[in-house]
């Protein structure tokens, strides 16, 4: 059941992300936006010595670090 509330919660995250940057893709890549995006957020969190309490600050940390990966990889593969 965590796996798949995982990548649902990572679909969410992907999706958010995309909406803000204005980047088209779709479900499969949304998913992987996101949990990238979840790892990402966490470990900068991490050092910046943020912490996420509940779902909706996990989900904030995860839209932010997926908005960040799209960020980079516009950069690297404009």
């Amino acid at each position: 059941m965590g796996i798949i509330l995982g990548i649902i919660f990572g679909a969410i995250a992907g999706w958010i992300a995309s909406m803000i940057m204005g980047s088209k893709g779709g479900l499969l890549r949304n998913i992987i936006m996101g949990i990238v995006g979840g790892l990402v957020g966490s470990f900068v969190a991490n050092l910046l010595g943020l912490t996420a309490s509940g779902l909706i600050g996990s989900l904030l940390i995860s839209i932010a670090g997926a908005c960040l990966v799209i960020f980079i990889g516009r950069r690297l593969f404009k």
